[in-house]
């Protein structure tokens, strides 16, 4: 017979939740009890056979009306209360009801609530390390020490809703032992530990730049990206906790790359940039959220800092991404995948990385013109990318190898020296699209209908030919034989661009001009609603029409032929090349310091003196 013990004994569940099941029917039910007592005819039904006498079954009989029961001289109102409880058992209960109904009241999160905390999670961490340190081959000495640190590292979640104590966080070293964690040697405690450092480091987290730097600022000097790498390299991916550890390390990545100081410093190290770089190459079928996000991370840190591009750029990350890049010269990952925004991102790092002159001359060297000319005649997914990755190759980025210098600490002469080197970087890429046959890939891309994006980076192909060629020069000579074929076609396409975007121009012009009727502005409010004007402005046509101009302007001082052909186009719409020489002129008028005191860049100036050159063929 089972024991009282045995009958209560919870069952052994199933690790996984089961689906709540559908309820029984009444009618099986009462079908089911009838077989279990026996049914009228007597199916199933349980006897036990006395010829002696009859057996009663069920609870006695109430004692008749006259038999009273005696409870005790002390309960005058019967020990039950007629409610089912006795004095003692009322009187919990009425404790529980009176506390039910007090308030609740939050417990105040302040600095001696931090302080608190901060003394039990270090006690926590000492208590834990003694124990391993004592009790090192008897593991079961010390997990009870880890799980009470675990649930100490967890409890600092709530931090992220009070960003206000996170100078005092960091002042307490609560910071670098958090980060210290990401060295214990249960990889559950580092994960915990990379979790909450994610979670504390959000940009969703309201929290003021003071705030955030000092407790960044605090978690870099504990040596918090090394840590990082040194996790990449002990997690095992083929474990689900360990997995999840790379995840929220590669978020940490992305939240400190938010700031363009941090992200300086997360390049001077180049390991992290090696390891992603490398997790990148991993293969995959398919490809994995860590791996997409290890393309984001790179793509994010060479966005925000110019020494993260170089950085990228030396370790041969052009090379190395234009290889991944090769599987896609004619195939398309698939829609809405993890792998589509890999190559997104792949696309986006190396198109920061050849705004460099060594970004550049690496992509010369590595074939990358050939490799996007391919992608521009045979890929779908990857042509709009790669016509994109070649309009920033041909230009000159005038900002990104100025400021790389300023970065290196380079005097004015080396600074004049890289501007040099970027227009040289971009006269060669120029010459390797001629070379590879790329003119009659780009030309014929743009004799067809294309939207807004790509028709940007068309004509800004165009307009780095023909400012990059040397005068002359072979190259050159078949650029601009290409606009004189089929009757200057080309030209006719120029010119038909042109009215469109001034068509789009002068809507946005006069929704502008609307706004400003009737408006008062202050002087401060009136510089930002002009700088949000000429954003719109720029958006709505302006930039392309200013890069169509310029190409216009180009051929009117190479050919006459051309220049002949644009005049009797434009006349077509009353317009002359006045109205090209007021677009330039706006232009050029727009290139100004961002202070007195530093003048206009090497770039700057040569792309001002072109326009007025320029401006000059016009008149």
């Amino acid at each position: 017979m089972s024991s009282i013990d045995d009958l209560f004994k919870k069952p052994v569940l199933p690790s996984n939740k089961r689906k709540l099941e559908p309820l029984a029917d009444p009618d099986q039910l009462y079908k089911s009890a009838k077989l279990a007592n026996g049914d009228v005819k007597g199916k199933g039904r349980a006897t036990v056979e006395d010829d002696d006498e009859d057996i009663e079954a069920g609870p006695a009989p109430p004692p008749d009306d006259e038999e009273e029961v005696d409870f005790g001289d002390d309960d005058e109102e019967g020990r039950f209360f007629g409610g089912g409880m006795d004095e003692k058992t009322a009187s919990a209960m009425n404790y529980v009801d009176e506390a039910d109904e007090q308030p609740y009241v939050a417990e105040t999160i302040d600095l001696p609530w931090l302080r608190k905390l901060a003394l039990n999670f270090e006690k926590r961490i000492s208590k834990n390390a003694e124990l391993r340190a004592k009790f090192e081959d008897e593991p079961q000495k010390f997990m009870g020490s880890e799980a009470d640190l675990d649930a100490d590292i967890k409890s600092l979640s709530i931090l992220s809703e009070h960003p206000e104590l996170y100078e005092e966080f960091a002042k307490l070293g609560c910071a670098g032992s958090l980060v210290g964690l990401l060295a214990h040697e249960n990889t559950d405690i580092a994960i915990d530990a990379i979790e909450i450092i994610s979670e504390l480091t959000d940009e969703d987290v309201q929290a003021e730049a003071a705030q955030w730097d000092a407790l960044v600022n605090a978690m870099l000097e504990a040596d918090l990206l090394s840590l990082l790498v040194s996790n990449f390299e002990r997690l095992d991916e083929g474990n689900e906790a360990d997995r999840g550890g790379v995840y929220h390390s590669l978020t940490i990545v992305e939240n400190l790359a938010s700031s363009t100081s941090t992200a300086d410093i997360l390049g001077k190290d180049t390991k992290l940039l090696e390891w992603l770089l490398a997790r990148t190459q991993k293969k995959e079928s398919p490809v994995t959220q860590n791996k997409q996000y290890s393309a984001e991370d790179l793509a994010i840190l060479v966005q925000t800092s110019i020494p993260n591009r170089l950085a990228l750029i030396s370790l041969n990350g052009v090379d190395t991404i234009l290889t991944q890049l090769a599987a896609y010269r004619k195939r398309d990952p698939a829609k809405d995948s993890d792998e589509e925004e890999y190559v997104e991102n792949l696309f986006d790092a190396l198109t920061c990385l050849v705004d460099t002159a060594a970004g550049k001359n690496a992509f010369v060297e590595a074939e990358g013109i050939e490799l996007a000319l391919i992608m521009l005649r045979d890929a779908k997914f990857s042509k709009p990318r790669a016509l994109r990755l070649l309009d920033h190759a041909l230009n000159v980025n005038t900002s990104s190898n100025v400021t790389a210098s300023l970065k290196h600490d380079e005097t004015s002469s080396s600074q004049a020296d890289s501007s040099r080197s970027g227009a040289a970087a971009s006269t060669a890429v120029c010459e390797r699209l001629v070379e590879a046959a790329g003119l009659k890939t780009v030309f014929s891309l743009f004799m067809k209908k294309q939207d807004h994006a790509n028709t940007e980076h068309l004509v800004g192909i165009l307009a780095a030919l023909l400012r990059s060629l040397p005068g002359d020069s072979a190259p050159r000579i078949r650029t601009l034989a290409k606009f004189v074929e089929r009757d200057y076609e080309k030209i006719g396409q120029l010119v038909k661009l042109r009215r469109d975007y001034s068509a789009r121009l002068r809507v946005v012009d006069e929704q502008i001009k609307r706004e400003q009727q009737g408006r008062k502005l202050g002087a401060e409010e009136r510089a930002l609603m002009e700088l949000d004007w000429e954003s719109r402005r720029m958006d709505g046509g302006l930039f392309v029409l200013q890069i169509v101009d310029v190409v216009l302007a180009w051929l009117v001082a190479e050919d006459e032929g051309s220049k002949d052909r644009i005049v009797e186009l434009l006349k077509e719409r009353d317009e002359s090349l006045t109205d090209v020489r007021k677009t330039l002129q706006e232009q050029m008028n727009g290139i100004e310091p961002a202070s007195e005191e530093e003048g206009l860049s090497e770039e700057e100036q040569g792309l001002k003196d072109m326009l007025a050159a320029l401006v000059g063929f016009l008149e």
